[in-house]
């Protein structure tokens, strides 16, 4: 049987909380070894719990943008990102390893499509704030 998309929230085409748990840790696998935004994330490793809550506040915030159950208690994106002063190409690498990581997910092209759109909705939430 073949899921109609326009009638499938992208939550559920995500795999739901697991699918889009599992993809918020490859994301910020991919975020540790890529040169352009790993010295923002590699301060994390040593602070296992401040990551666990990242994390967890990433998948939140996914899941309810995506159409899920989940509430997200996290501050907003003005707040989270207020005082970085996060480059454009910062907010490519960060989009690039998301696209890497729903590919290494198997996910489709609609699924890449909806996800760009939602993270060029908060491109302006994000830099040089």
């Amino acid at each position: 049987m073949k899921l109609n998309i326009m009638s499938t929230t992208l939550y559920s085409r995500l795999g739901e909380l697991k699918g889009i748990t599992k993809l918020v840790d490859d994301v910020v696998d991919l975020h540790m070894h890529n040169p352009t935004v790993s010295p923002r994330f590699i301060p994390y490793m040593d602070q296992p719990d401040r990551l666990m809550l990242i994390k967890q506040h990433t998948v939140h915030f996914f899941c309810a943008g995506a159409g899920g159950p989940q509430e997200y208690k996290g501050r907003d994106m003005v707040s989270t990102h207020k005082g970085m002063n996060i480059s454009e190409q910062e907010y490519l690498a960060v989009v690039d390893d998301i696209m890497e990581a729903l590919d290494k997910n198997h996910f489709g092209d609609q699924e890449k499509k909806d996800v760009l759109a939602i993270l060029y909705s908060l491109k302006g939430v994000v830099i040089r704030l």
